[in-house]
């Protein structure tokens, strides 16, 4: 199975953007993640959801960022709001822990 991230874009500090993430077959046995690499760092952890709902966040978007699935579309959400200038990175989907292949991500970019 694998993941393209979509979505990203440029938006103002303080607004909100929406991620979609695409499997291209059925994911709903699997926990999935949302990643990010900001320019100059190394890729981390953003938020997961196991097959049950479960969510867990970074300590960095918690009452900011929601994970969310839905299984009978195969695909997985991340809602950004109160976006951050240090929110700027290529946000990547995977699974969760995540594989190896990574797909190319999509850039979201807050501007101050």
């Amino acid at each position: 199975v694998q993941l393209q991230a979509s979505g990203g874009g440029l938006v103002q500090t303080g607004g909100s953007l929406r991620l979609s993430c695409a499997a291209s077959g059925s994911f709903s046995i699997n926990a999935l993640a949302w990643y990010r690499r900001a320019p100059g760092k190394q890729r981390e952890f953003v938020a997961r959801i196991s097959s049950g709902g479960i969510l867990v966040a970074a300590e960095s978007v918690k009452g900011r960022f929601t994970i969310s699935r839905d299984n009978a579309k195969n695909t997985v959400f991340l809602q950004m709001n109160s976006l951050k200038p240090e929110d700027t990175a290529v946000y990547y989907c995977n699974f969760f822990p995540a594989r190896s292949f990574w797909g190319p991500g999509t850039l979201v970019t807050v501007s101050s």
